[in-house]
């Protein structure tokens, strides 16, 4: 699209050539897909046959499963990029009927961004007594880069996609909660009534931490009128945020970054108590028994409770879910299922599947796997507004972006996430 904007603007008639719609390429991606992992199944029903006539494997049917395996986990990946894509809000500062939408905040921001002028932000945060100055580290973005930056995360990030979300305006937020519920209990119309133990209450802290990106452009790029600047740097910053709060949601220590889930200590589910992740076993070091690997998996969904298994959801890495995509019910169906339709999850046992690169691999006494009600799990904290602060100084002829914002997380509910262990005890 830009292409076509600097060509017509510098009287150059560009070529036009028809190209398929965000609709198209999608669905293409998406049968594309399907028929790989057509193949790869048909080649993976050859694997296991050969096991049970053979009792071993022929390296040739190895190799191409493993090519196929990587196929599948490519055209998936293609799929859900082009999914995305058509997701995103269209680069541009006109809209369809050519009226400009561009709001006095907007505006002034737009003139910071492109030539440091500071004029139309100091009017406007005098008028609203924000303390979003220059001085204190940038500029506070308009709402919409916060919105267009928070609703791209939540499309690439796989732990936001599906944990809760609290927005604050402060630096920590606390969360009240009660350890163990209200006294109560039968009687009788007449009889006597004990006193009821009085309910305690205790704390949960989620403290914000600041997440930087500094993209770097050129005062020709900015200059440029056909290029949508907010757009833009929301384009720079999403993946460079969503990469580091993935790995923050999963593993990350609560040092200067949100505390993930595989963080908190871990006990065997028969022992749980608040304040842990209670876990199942596989009974094998570093592997699903040969036996009825599925039953395993079976397990850690009924060790979670009903109230919670009703908006459950797989998290695991892509290597994980390459072994359990193998894995059959007593039936000889696959319980790895591919998703119904463009943007939609894969699934097993019909509870959906997150791919989230930062949970363990395999290996023995690890938890590469996930199961529970995120949205009740795990919660997001982010902090109002997303700050920019404009350097043309420190990497001439680069003008660079400190884009910041603030964000934390936690565990808010211990028994809402159950782990398969792959140990013994």
């Amino acid at each position: 699209m830009i292409e076509h904007e600097l060509a017509s603007s510098a009287g150059v008639a560009p070529e036009i050539k028809a190209s398929p719609t965000p609709n198209a390429e999608a669905n293409r991606a998406y049968e594309g897909f399907i028929r790989d992992f057509a193949q790869w199944r048909e080649e993976n029903d050859r694997r296991l046959a050969e096991i049970e006539k053979r009792g071993r494997v022929d390296p040739l049917t190895e190799e191409k499963l493993a090519r196929l395996d990587a196929a599948v986990d490519e055209s998936r990946r293609l799929a859900d990029s082009l999914a995305l894509k058509q997701a995103r809000p269209r680069l541009g500062l006109e809209s369809a009927d050519g009226g400009r939408l561009v709001s006095e905040r907007r505006a002034a921001f737009d003139a910071y961004v492109r030539g440091g002028s500071t004029r139309g932000l100091v009017s406007l945060e005098e008028k609203s007594l924000s303390v979003g100055t220059s001085t204190d580290g940038g500029y506070v973005a308009p709402a919409e880069l916060e919105r267009e930056v928070m609703m791209r995360l939540a499309q690439i990030s796989p732990i936001r996609a599906i944990a809760g979300n609290r927005q604050v305006s402060a630096n920590v937020f606390n969360k009240p909660y009660s350890p163990v519920g209200a006294t109560v209990g039968w009687v009788a119309e007449t009889g006597t009534r004990a006193q009821t133990a009085t309910q305690t209450l205790q704390q949960l802290s989620f403290p914000t931490m600041e997440l930087y990106a500094m993209p770097a452009a050129t005062q020709t790029l900015l200059d440029d009128a056909a290029i949508d600047v907010e757009a833009w740097i929301a384009e720079e910053v999403q993946q460079a945020f969503a990469e580091q709060e993935g790995a923050a949601f999963v593993a990350g220590d609560g040092s200067s970054k949100p505390k993930g889930f595989m963080a908190y200590g871990r006990v065997d589910n028969a022992s749980w108590a608040w304040g842990s992740l209670g876990y199942v076993t596989t009974g094998v070091s570093g592997a699903l028994p040969t036996s009825n690997p599925s039953d395993k998996l079976v397990d850690l969904v009924y060790a979670l409770k009903s109230g919670y298994r009703q908006n459950a959801t797989w998290v695991m890495n892509r290597k994980t879910q390459a072994e359990v995509r193998k894995l059959k019910d007593g039936q000889g169906h696959y319980l790895w299922q591919p998703p119904a339709a463009v943007g939609q999850p894969s699934t097993l046992m019909n509870f959906p599947v997150v791919e989230a690169e930062d949970m363990p691999v395999i290996a023995a006494d690890a938890c590469p796997i996930a199961f529970g009600d995120f949205r009740r799990g795990y919660l997001v904290v982010d902090r109002l507004g997303v700050r920019v602060l404009r350097d043309p100084y420190s990497a001439k002829p680069y003008v660079l972006f400190y884009t910041t914002k603030r964000v934390g997380g936690g565990v808010q509910d211990f028994d809402a996430i159950k782990l398969l262990k792959f140990g013994t005890a």
